[in-house]
């Protein structure tokens, strides 16, 4: 014991004279006191005692704060010096989460900033791709996710003292899950203290599901902030609307969404929800010419062009200060700052700065909201709902609020997400109000009437009420929680059943749980793996049929914005730079070609070039650089992969290959092609008709010459639009979909219960529910066993590489489908006709490897060649197998010639020069051959 406490004593002089160094105690210096006069002065210190009493005195506290109280900087800080004075500073470990990356950088900074330390040191932070913290880091600022993952391998959070969830009262999906993992977790860790702290007034519901938690309240320091709301702006600036001034320009390539707008009969739900505290309304203390206004005010638009009007007169009339634009996502932000970048005042950089802030930009360029503008410059920033409470620009006096936010909704009936503007509640309005307050009164600008902020839903719902719900399902199997109904039934509010069946259901049908609801091999990897379950399942069957390199980037690609652009004034050349990446009918493969262009000009240092000219972001294609690294190191840590990049990318030429491990992931999301004189209809087995975004490859295709088309992500807005698609053939689907089952008669397949439906003849069908055992049987041994040497199965991976490939892609096999010929030239047709006689054939392997494959999984030995040299220099090859000898046509070289050999045997074998059915048929005879060999 006296040997612990000697220990214990040298840890905290050691953590105590290196804190010194840094200066957080010394405030002799004038920053220092002007430091400490700073947080002395927020309403979260005069609370200091009684929440350091709390937190030692309970396991679980509820703070709640208002806006400006200094909660998020301030407890963290309080609860370190605690710890250190009371000798405890060495073996203290605070981890605090926020919902959103910025906010856990941005208060990292500022915190050591506090200290008087750089960061890193004791204060740090972590967050998806990006951290900074030592080994003398004892507070860490991080995502919700990230304490998640970190759960996955350290149940009891081993080492940590303290938990901190702020921004609890968003009610994400990660916080409210994380919430039942703690509460499961407290009883295990008496000594770990748990601190929830919310910005708003709920604070009842958290301390009742921990059992009576003490709150503890503190006021906010926030300047007064007068508002103003639609009809007072109108009455005070003049401002007229009309039907027409109105609609938001969202450029010629969103017509549709612009269109929505237009006055029409049917109101849309957003209308709908306001349409009785309109009618209801009574504006008559205003001017006519305001009534009016208000009379044509139309609930479906942002409005832009009010918007405008609005920052040149703060611009013109009012003190200085930054202004807080709240929209609803991206494409308004961006489509609103083109429109003010065209603005004589609002576009010149000498008086406004215009700076944007959304989820999915940059760290670097996120962080530039925080910097002041040069003197007799006014900053604009145009944000979405991230800027309500997870960060503070401290220069805004202004704050203009479109009262909607772009949220998704599920729609379990349907099992379709859906992304719909929707309105905002009462709690998320004060909020974005109090941003305006901070450093001196402020101004608010609601652009909706009182009455509708009064018919406002008090609070937002809980995202796992309104999303879909498989990631959480597989994480709560993980983490070994239990029934997966059971445990979401002890959610702060539970979703319903219905949703949370779907989910179990899809994670079944890809193969991640079995019939008890439990991990199965692919379940356990998709775990270790922080991305959808579809894009996990992708990254696995890239690593094990060695084509990884193409995965990693099509898999990083989908989990950041599209890098593909198409600015409002240059669409057609966007369009054209984007087609130039595009020959096959896949957005997938599209992205990895402009990719791999970007690599190319970024050893010539163009890669700003590159971007430039093919209209690509250089963020997202940086993003998708960093995330392939990160998923490899991943990747590598489940053993799949080894340093041998030559190994795992073996096959990465081979699009046919790739093409089929995209279907593997993302099945089963598929819909049929149905085709019709001029053009072509999409069906999916849930949604019916279905449509393609406008940016996809495929959207503009007249044709499409292949029976399926597999998505990543589908959206219902008013229809149900696919984001991204990848056209498959029927054998793709048929080795690589879903679970294959018979049908009524003899040649009959099906898969998801008979949407999808297959006629063969009885003997190639034989031959696909084979072939697909056997594959499917590799899968789960590789799994199991991941350093096994794929090498040992040649034979069955290169027949089902050479299907794959030959396969004619027309729907051959889809009962009354019409045989297309493709609208450009198929490089697919032209190998089945020609069956590469001298050049490479299909995914590299040329006639010779094709006919060995073919020959050795019949169970004859490898073929051998006689090469004979003519009198015109020329040489003629023969090929002999099984007592045969075929000859082949004059050729330049032996090379040549046994290539030429050997394609001739393959149009024996296949049949002549018969393609499709016919030569599938002839492969079906020797395949059975090779079954009867090997038993």
């Amino acid at each position: 014991m006296l040997l612990s406490n000697v220990m214990l004593i040298k840890l905290f002089l050691k953590f105590y004279f290196r804190t010194q160094k840094h200066g957080w105690l010394s405030h002799e210096s004038p920053e220092g006191r002007k430091m400490l006069e700073f947080r002395r002065s927020l309403p979260a210190y005069k609370e200091k005692d009684t929440l350091l009493t709390a937190v030692s005195r309970n396991q679980v506290i509820v703070v709640s704060g208002e806006t400006g109280c200094g909660k998020t900087t301030q407890i963290p800080q309080f609860i370190l010096e605690s710890e250190i004075e009371s000798v405890h500073g060495a073996v203290c470990s605070i981890i605090c989460t926020q919902p959103r990356r910025i906010s856990a950088m941005s208060v990292s900074e500022r915190v050591a900033s506090e200290r008087g330390e750089k960061l890193g040191e004791s204060v740090g932070y972590k967050v998806r791709l990006e951290g900074m913290k030592g080994r003398d880091t004892h507070l860490l600022f991080c995502t919700t996710g990230i304490l998640l993952r970190r759960l996955l391998i350290d149940r009891n959070l081993k080492g940590v003292t303290h938990v901190i969830v702020d921004e609890i009262h968003e009610r994400g999906m990660n916080e409210d899950f994380l919430l039942i993992v703690l509460k499961d977790l407290l009883p295990r860790r008496p000594e770990l203290r748990l601190i929830l702290m919310s910005a708003t007034l709920d604070a009842e519901l958290f301390s009742s599901y921990f059992g009576g938690a003490q709150i503890i309240r503190i006021p906010g320091f926030t300047y007064p902030v007068r508002t103003h709301f639609l009809e007072n702006i109108l009455e005070m600036t003049g401002y007229k609307l009309t039907p027409y001034n109105q609609i938001d320009d969202y450029g010629q390539e969103k017509m549709w969404k612009m269109s929505k707008q237009a006055p029409r009969k049917r109101k849309s739900q957003i209308a709908s929800v306001v349409e009785d505290a309109l009618r209801a309304a009574d504006f008559k203390e205003y001017r006519p010419q305001t009534q009016e206004s208000l009379s044509f005010w139309n609930p479906e638009c942002i409005g832009f062009n009010l918007i405008e009007y609005l920052l040149c007169y703060i611009c013109e009339n009012e003190k200085p200060g930054a202004v807080l634009v709240f929209m609803t996502g991206w494409d308004d932000i961006s489509s609103l700052k083109d429109k003010l970048q065209a603005h004589p005042l609002l576009g010149d950089p000498s008086q406004v700065l215009l700076l944007a802030c959304h989820g999915s930009m940059a760290s670097s360029e996120q962080r530039l909201i925080f910097d002041e503008p040069e003197d007799g410059v006014r900053k604009i920033v145009l944000a979405t709902n991230i800027a309500e409470t997870s960060i503070t620009i401290n220069d805004v006096v202004f704050v203009l609020d479109c009262g909607k936010a772009k949220e998704t909704s599920y729609d379990a009936l349907n099992n379709t997400p859906c992304l719909l503007p929707s309105w905002i509640s009462k709690v998320s309005a004060q909020q974005r109000r109090g941003r305006a307050g901070r450093v001196q009164p402020g101004e608010c600008y609601y652009l909706y009437p009182r009455c509708v902020y009064n018919a406002f839903a008090e609070y937002q719902l809980p995202e796992i009420l309104r999303t879909p719900l498989q990631s959480l399902c597989l994480q709560i199997k993980s983490l070994k929680l239990g029934s997966i109904s059971e445990f979401l039934s002890r959610a702060l509010q539970s979703p319903e059943l219905l949703a949370v069946q779907n989910a179990i259901d899809y994670l079944k049908i890809i193969g991640a749980l079995d019939e008890n609801e439990d991990l199965t091999v692919l379940g356990r990897y998709l775990t270790m793996l922080p991305v959808e379950p579809k894009l996990g399942k992708m990254l696995i069957l890239g690593a094990i049929f060695n084509c990884l390199d193409p995965v990693l980037t099509i898999v990083s690609g989908l989990s950041v914005r599209d890098p593909f652009l198409t600015p409002f004034d240059k669409k057609d050349l966007a369009e054209a730079a984007k087609y130039q990446f595009s020959r096959d009918y896949s957005d997938h493969l599209a992205l990895v070609r402009a990719y791999e262009g970007w690599i190319d000009a970024e050893r010539d240092l163009a890669g700003y070039e590159y971007c430039w000219r093919n209209f690509l972001s250089v963020q997202s294609i940086k993003a998708i650089d960093s995330l392939r690294r990160e998923f490899f190191s991943l990747l590598k840590d489940t053993g799949l992969v080894d340093g041998n990049t030559t190994s795992y990318n073996a096959w990465s030429h081979d699009e046919h290959l790739v093409r089929a491990v995209i279907c593997y992931g993302l099945y089963p999301g598929i819909c049929s092609v149905v085709h019709n004189e001029k053009s072509f209809s999409l069906k999916s087995m849930e949604d019916g008709q279905v449509f393609l975004y406008s940016n996809s490859v495929n959207a503009r295709e007249s044709k499409i010459p292949y029976p399926w088309l597999v998505f990543n992500e589908k959206i219902k807005v008013n229809s149900v639009f696919l984001r991204d698609s990848t056209a498959v053939s029927d054998s793709v689907l048929l080795l690589f979909g879903g679970t294959i089952s018979r049908g009524e008669t003899d040649g009959h397949l099906k898969m998801l219960g008979g949407f999808l439906e297959f006629f063969l003849n009885p003997t190639l069908a034989d031959m696909y529910q084979n072939l697909r055992r056997e594959l499917d049987e590799l899968i789960q041994k590789k799994l199991l066993y991941p350093r096994m040497d794929m090498h040992t199965h040649h034979e069955l991976l290169s027949a089902v590489r050479l299907l794959v490939s030959e396969d004619r892609c027309d729907g051959r096999f889809v009962f009354g489908r019409q045989v297309l010929k493709p609208s450009k030239p198929s490089v697919l047709e032209t190998k089945t006709t020609l069956i590469s006689r001298i050049e490479s054939g299909p995914g590299g392997d040329n006639s010779k490897s094709q006919l060995q494959t073919l020959l050795t999984r019949a169970g004859y030995a490898a073929p051998t060649y006689k090469n004979k040299q003519l009198k015109n220099n020329q040489f003629r090859a023969t090929v002999e197998f099984n007592g045969m000898q075929i000859m082949g046509q004059p050729c330049n070289n032996k090379k040549s010639a046994e290539k030429d050999a050997a394609a001739e045997a393959l149009q024996w074998l296949m049949g002549g020069n018969q393609a499709g059915y016919e030569h599938l048929n002839h492969m079906s005879m020797l395949l059975k051959k090779s079954k009867k060999d090997h038993n």
